[in-house]
């Protein structure tokens, strides 16, 4: 049997350029949020197979890595379905991890709690660009906190962390779930059909309202209640204030208090962003994961065709851990899509130390190895970096290849003399 190479369909090998890269924007992510006051944590890739197919993830269930019971517990005289096989798997995201973790060290932590995770996750997902089977998440929560301020706090922090790095531009969606829940009820929709409806509702920003229609009519959804939909969505698009509007004209099918939060929210917001974005209401935002319960966001990048972090807020999640339910909010960013903008970029981290490169002649006395690696040793002390490596044939190659991996300085020690 031939071994194979290449990673795994979907996961990648980084190289040091990368690493470099990744670590500074890590570093980043730790330093803004850890001013806005959250704590970093960290939970086990691992988590038990009940809590990661408990209805909550939406169709990430349907990519999770699953693992075999192991020794003993796998009996496989006695498998007739699958989940005799496995008993946990790998997670596919954050939010219910930090949920169980939270509801099994909640009396060990201040309240609200303001949640940094940071880590990979791994789902069995068709692979693109920016998008992998294994990538490194990054969630911001804060949880135990039932008003606005969650939320207000979570944007600040998501995009003053973007404005760092650079990006500019950049748009913030927001919409609320309760909303969109009552813009179906109120156009006619049966209740147990407001899933289905918004899974097309979503696709508005690449088909338009002619294609939501279209797809609503072929789902056979209700001619009448589809008509009032799209009327509604029209209406919209005309407004001036769009969330005073939908409360006026939705009138008992939204429930109080509603429109009056967002309202807070985006009032908060105006002027209080750093970062060279747009914050927007999008009645169209739908998010995919069914554990929202209220305010949800997404930003939108034009670097990609795509978000590059969203979220919202799951009330009702860490209660099915305690069966006592704690208002929580998150916001996590595509990890991976910003590294691969930065490196499409040409991005430089900023403040690198200089790299020095020694290249050592082979066949060197003992005592003038030893008075290099000294001299390697003062500039290490000084906050250097220095490698000390053989100097191979071809130097002209060798430098080049140093030089790809950040080297600025070069120094040439031959067995009979110093030549720089």
């Amino acid at each position: 049997m031939s071994l194979i190479k290449k990673p795994v369909t979907g996961m990648k090998d980084m190289l040091p350029v990368e690493m470099q890269l990744r670590d500074y924007v890590m570093d980043e992510i730790k330093s803004t949020y850890g001013k806005f006051g959250f704590s970093h944590i960290e939970t086990p890739c691992v988590e038990h197979i009940e809590n990661l197919s408990s209805k909550q993830g939406g169709e990430n269930e349907k990519l999770i890595f699953k693992v075999l019971k192991r020794g003993d517990k796998l009996q496989l005289d006695n498998v007739k379905e699958e989940n005799d096989l496995v008993d946990s798997a790998l997670r596919y995201d954050l939010t219910v991890p930090l949920a169980r973790f939270y509801a099994n060290n909640a009396a060990a932590l201040p309240q609200p709690f303001k949640a940094l995770q940071m880590g990979n996750v791994w789902r069995a997902d068709k692979p693109q660009k920016g998008r992998f089977r294994q990538f490194v998440q990054c969630d911001i929560d804060i949880l135990g906190e039932p008003s606005n301020l969650a939320e207000i706090e979570l944007v600040l922090a998501t995009t003053t962390l973007l404005g760092k790095l650079g990006f500019k531009g950049f748009k913030v969606h927001i919409n609320e779930r309760r909303l969109l829940k009552a813009m179906a009820a109120y156009s006619g929709f049966a209740e147990d059909s407001f899933d289905n409806v918004f899974i097309i509702l979503d696709k508005m920003d690449k088909i338009g309202i002619d294609g939501v229609r279209e797809e609503l009519l072929k789902a056979e959804f209700d001619a009448t209640a589809v008509a009032k939909y799209m009327t509604l969505f029209e209406k919209l698009s005309g407004a001036q204030d769009q969330i005073a509007f939908l409360k006026e004209e939705l009138g008992e099918a939204l429930e109080e208090g509603v429109a009056e939060n967002l309202a807070e929210i985006f009032a908060a917001l105006k002027g209080s962003v750093c970062a060279d974005c747009e914050i927007m209401f999008d009645p169209t935002l739908v998010r995919g994961m069914s554990y929202y319960t209220g305010t949800i966001f997404e930003i939108e990048m034009k670097e990609l065709n795509c978000s590059v972090a969203g979220g919202g807020r799951y009330d009702k999640m860490i209660g099915r851990f305690t069966g006592n339910d704690t208002p929580a909010c998150g916001f996590s960013i595509g990890f991976e899509r910003i590294i691969t903008i930065l490196l499409e970029k040409g991005f430089s981290v900023p403040g690198q130390t200089a790299k020095t490169a020694f290249l050592v002649e082979k066949g060197m006395a003992p005592e003038r190895m030893a008075e290099i690696i000294k001299e390697a040793q003062a500039l290490r002390a000084d906050g250097q970096i220095v490698l000390i490596t053989r100097m191979n044939k071809n130097k002209k190659f060798q430098k080049e290849q140093l030089a790809n991996d950040g080297y600025t300085e070069f120094k040439d020690f031959y067995k009979e003399a110093l030549k720089y």
